[in-house]
């Protein structure tokens, strides 16, 4: 096998969160290209079309280009350049028909040193491959639902020719250039034999390879149709909840309306800071507000628990898929910020 047993978490050029806090530049920022998708996948509220249809702000589909060109432009206003842009939030990105445009705008501006994106993988065609790749995207991951169009069609609710989705993406590797790729699958699913066949079918087409647990990515969402083990990580080590979110300090989103959340697992868009900051925002209005700060502040206090609004004290992501440990050194982040 080709491919490296990694994560899909983007390493590059990684310093430790707690030696470069307070930011003024935000690392990543997230800008959802669509917020409708094409799968039925059990797990997920953007699959769920009757909870879409009663939830505010959502099924809009697919980012104006317009609009976007015009949040890139805007990057301009912070002092450092955006480590990555994400083209990826809440639905499928490639649903956006303008998606190479996007990559190709965003790494034509001085402001963005890499874009990356999440996808299905499903609308992957040839064509699509061969545009993506030109635009210059630095990054592919792809979200693997099964390992054969049975298990496709019972998780995801996705019909597919799952040859030909193994072709496609053996294709985009093949022509792929720098763009670095990663294929990852939801291991509970699988029975051992099945993710054996994960690897042989995949492990010679990517450069990363990894098996992931299922975890409560979106608060609140109570009709997961998914069970999973809350003691589990998202790599499936133990899991171990923190008090301080290190999202907050590093990353920003765009929903696919030009909306700002606080959070990206904001699927039901419950935590917008548009109204708070004035008309019209901008990110670097977004990130020097004061709202950002003080919800930044009630993490570094230890006060995650104690509120009431949001879905922040029951927040899965805190016990299951946390990236760096901050906890200890909240009070010295406190008196920096």
């Amino acid at each position: 096998m080709k491919a490296k047993h990694i994560p899909r978490i983007d390493l590059h050029d990684r310093m430790e969160l707690k030696n470069a806090l307070p930011l003024r530049t935000p690392y990543v920022i997230y800008i959802d290209p669509c917020d409708t998708c094409n799968f039925r996948c059990k797990f997920c509220p953007s699959g769920n079309l009757g909870l879409m249809k009663k939830t505010k702000g959502r099924g809009h589909g697919p980012m104006d280009f317009q609009v976007y060109k015009g949040i890139i432009d805007s990057l301009k206003d912070f002092p450092d350049p955006i480590r990555v842009i994400r083209l990826y939030k809440e639905g499928e990105p490639l649903l956006n028909p303008h998606f190479a445009d996007m990559v190709r705008y965003a790494k034509q501006s001085a402001q963005v040193l890499r874009v990356d994106t999440t996808t299905n993988a499903s609308l992957l065609t040839r064509e699509r491959s061969l545009e993506i790749i030109d635009a210059g995207l630095d990054r592919l991951n792809i979200s693997v639902e099964g390992v054969n169009a049975e298990q496709y069609r019972d998780f995801s609710g996705h019909k597919m020719d799952y040859q030909q989705f193994v072709d496609n993406i053996a294709f985009f590797y093949d022509h792929k250039g720098k763009c670095e790729m990663n294929i990852k699958i939801n291991g509970d699913i699988l029975t051992s034999e099945q993710e054996e066949a994960f690897y042989r079918t995949f492990g010679n087409i990517t450069d990363g390879i990894s098996v992931e647990r299922t975890i409560e990515y979106w608060p609140k969402y109570n009709e997961m149709k998914v069970e999973f083990d809350e003691g589990v990580s998202l790599l499936g080590g133990r899991s171990r909840e923190v008090q301080v979110c290190p999202y907050v300090f590093y990353e920003m989103c765009i929903n696919s309306d030009a909306s700002y959340s606080l959070c990206r697992f904001d699927w039901n868009h419950a935590m917008l800071l548009d109204h708070h900051v004035g008309a019209p925002p901008t990110p670097k209005k977004i990130w020097d507000s004061i709202v950002l700060w003080n919800f930044q502040q009630q993490f570094l206090k230890k006060e995650r628990k104690l509120m009431t609004v949001l879905s922040c004290p029951k927040c899965g992501i805190l016990k299951q898929g946390v990236p760096e440990d901050l906890d200890e050194f909240a009070e010295e982040i406190l008196d920096e910020m």
